[in-house]
């Protein structure tokens, strides 16, 4: 009892919603929201299903403390995290945490995740297989490491950051970060996740890292080659537009507010 009025007064009372982009994860879901819950900070998780075609519906429809959203359709990881935020800003959110169902991140991390923001360190959080050098010891491929690596190398560059990586499924966000975003804006596949990280940088914040060690395994989501080359392609558009509109020679749906005008910590 103590140790959870302790957490809770960590949190200054927030309230953090975990939020899941879900497809086809029947296999882990349930031991990842079973990890999830074991942290005892976690009000709520979201469960958005992406038109899975295995069991996903209904492992999640039986999940204590979760609501359950389902798309009709396959329409993106992108639209799938859209589905997630706006659900999470419903029911209230201060801290909403994502975390991907097929236990390749560890909810272990979600405390500390939370405590950065709930403590007005920061505004996002991201859990980095980076930093430690987790990546290659979790089993990621080299060439998806190498490439993480050179991606991350360009976008630093052309951005003024010093990120260890923008691909990282792991986020934390606190509320006010998120009703900024011009997520509508971004895209409905997998390059959504480094335009919403370069639209947090455009606004003026400063995102915070921690070393997460992963896990590569079959049932661990994860896209061949082919997107993997169109993906770092809209990455490397991603930053080239953000650099240009800073220079105002470009002006990109994705930077329309005015940079620099979130809370910069």
């Amino acid at each position: 009892m103590l140790l959870l009025l302790l957490e809770f007064s960590m949190l200054n009372k927030k309230k953090v919603v975990v939020v899941m982009p879900a497809y086809n994860a029947a296999r882990t879901l349930l031991q990842t929201h079973r990890e999830v819950m074991a942290q005892d900070i976690v009000d709520l998780v979201i469960v958005v299903d992406d038109g899975s075609s295995d069991e996903t519906v209904r492992v999640a429809k039986d999940l204590p403390a979760t609501r359950l959203i389902v798309h009709a359709k396959n329409m993106g990881y992108g639209a799938n995290q859209k589905t997630c935020y706006r659900a999470a800003l419903e029911e209230k959110a201060d801290i909403i945490i994502m975390v991907h169902p097929d236990y390749q991140y560890t909810p272990r991390l979600i405390p500390a995740m939370a405590s950065l923001i709930a403590n007005d360190l920061y505004s996002c959080v991201l859990g980095s297989r980076i930093l430690g050098g987790y990546a290659l010891r979790g089993g990621m491929p080299i060439w998806k490491y190498v490439s993480n690596r050179v991606l991350t190398l360009v976008e630093n560059m052309l951005m003024a950051a010093k990120l260890s990586e923008y691909h990282t499924g792991y986020r934390a966000f606190s509320r006010e970060l998120l009703e900024q975003m011009p997520l509508d804006k971004n895209s409905d596949d997998f390059v959504f996740d480094n335009q919403m990280l370069a639209q947090v940088l455009w606004a003026g914040y400063t995102i915070a890292e921690i070393s997460c060690p992963t896990k590569y395994f079959p049932e661990a989501s994860s896209i061949g080659l082919g997107r993997s080359i169109r993906y770092g392609l809209g990455c490397v558009t991603t930053a080239l537009s953000f650099r240009l509109s800073r220079m105002k020679l470009l002006r990109c749906s994705l930077f329309e507010t005015p940079a620099g005008s979130g809370r910069a910590q």
